[in-house]
């Protein structure tokens, strides 16, 4: 396999066939294909694209670069949801634990910040002392126990992904709709699941711009999930404005927490709830009960207890992590909030140090924006409408200009 021929082919609209597609990824496995090679390929990729036979190898190739997760034959029914990201988007910390109150199992394997969008694990590991690396068996015996887990991938599951997750995140190539497919699913498939929702976000926020994008985008993972032998369903949710009203790590699991104790914003409440109605046993109405008495909350808190975190400092989170500087945003006219653009606000909180530039950065878990206001709201001159929560003036002064290029009211 003569590796530039296979890239060349690609960047200039060729096909590559099945064996091809697993060599490639077998060789960047093995470390015997170097990032710089695959990040030429993964560009090409992106401008080229790939058929839904291409994307199909690519997804079974990475399933098979590392093992999938086995449950004993008495185990309970297995769900997930995976988003394809969006700014402020919490759900994965209140739905897998709310599932779990349904008595079914859910493994959720998640992964790290890519571009604007913040990263299940990132959020996760600004709990003190929580584990996200747990070994297969260890992660059973937690379902056995508790019935959800949240863990990043282990070394033995899709390590493939994992090498090229990273490097698509500061090469430029993340909105790719083959590489978000075969990332997704591959992982997806390697927890052995009998059902799994899909969250497709669309608008500016987004990796997908328009419905359009999204929907097909949703349709090449449903399709290759139902050829894997998983019930797949897919909703479609607007990322023009940010989830929620918190954008930055230990902000979110502070607004996370607020959901799980029955109150929080309700654009997050109600995505949850429509996510979790997809793979639940139960209807909405027992789900909301679950968020509303406190069910939820103690699964999140066990989770916490049985991943080595510290549950009692969930009690006020907000504390956990102070910002050195928290400025108030004040709107200079009255008037009706028009946009309040979700791509500005991921790009000033990537700014702040909430993301990464590089595979290696080191996020600080307590810069990001809170009390963000909502489009339709009304407000008087004077009135917050985010605040920005930095480690320097500095950083403050360039995370507000940007806001405020983002910021409509009329």
């Amino acid at each position: 396999m003569h590796i530039p021929s296979l890239i060349e082919r690609k960047r200039d609209g060729g096909l590559l066939s099945s064996g091809e597609i697993s060599g490639l990824i077998a060789a960047y496995t093995s470390g015997d294909m170097p990032d710089y090679q695959m990040s030429a390929l993964a560009m090409a990729i992106y401008f080229q694209g790939m058929t839904a036979e291409e994307t199909a190898s690519l997804t079974r190739a990475m399933l098979e670069s590392g093992d999938a997760l086995s449950f004993p034959d008495d185990a309970p029914r297995v769900v997930d949801k995976h988003s394809t990201g969006g700014v402020g988007d919490k759900v994965s910390l209140i739905l897998a634990p709310l599932l779990a109150c349904d008595e079914v199992w859910v493994p959720m394997i998640s992964g790290r910040g890519l571009g604007i969008t913040g990263g299940t694990l990132d959020k996760l590991e600004s709990i003190p002392g929580f584990r996200i690396n747990l070994d297969e068996e260890t992660s059973l015996r937690q379902l056995e126990e508790i019935g959800v887990v949240m863990i990043g991938q282990t070394a033995s599951i899709c390590p493939a992904d994992k090498k090229l997750y990273a490097l698509r995140d500061v090469t430029a190539t993340v909105p790719s709709r083959p590489l978000i497919v075969a990332s997704i699913m591959s992982k997806k498939l390697a927890e052995s699941l009998d059902s799994l929702v899909l969250d497709v976000k669309f608008g500016t926020g987004a990796f997908m711009k328009t419905k359009e994008d999204a929907e097909a985008l949703g349709e090449a993972m449903r399709e290759v999930g139902i050829a894997m032998g998983v019930d797949t369903s897919v909703c479609y949710n607007p990322m023009n404005e940010p989830l929620g009203h918190a954008v930055g790590n230990a902000l979110e699991v502070a607004e996370s927490l607020d959901i799980l104790r029955g109150c929080g914003p309700s654009d997050l409440r109600e995505i949850t709830l429509d996510l979790a109605e997809k793979v639940a046993t139960v209807d909405r109405a027992q789900l909301e009960n679950w968020l509303d008495n406190g069910s939820a909350l103690q699964k999140f808190e066990n989770m916490v207890t049985c991943q080595g975190g510290d549950a009692g400092l969930l009690r006020d989170f907000s504390t956990v992590h102070p910002a050195a500087l928290i400025r108030e945003l004040e709107v200079p006219n009255s008037g009706v909030i028009e946009m309040v653009d979700a791509d500005t606000v991921g790009r000033a909180s990537l700014a702040l140090g909430a993301g990464r530039g590089k595979a290696d950065d080191e996020i600080d878990f307590s810069v990001g924006f809170d009390q963000i206001a909502k489009v339709g709201d009304e407000v008087k001159t004077g009135d917050c409408v985010a605040r920005i929560h930095a480690s320097s003036e500095a950083d403050a002064d360039i995370a507000a200009e940007t806001f405020w290029k983002g910021f409509r009211c009329a």
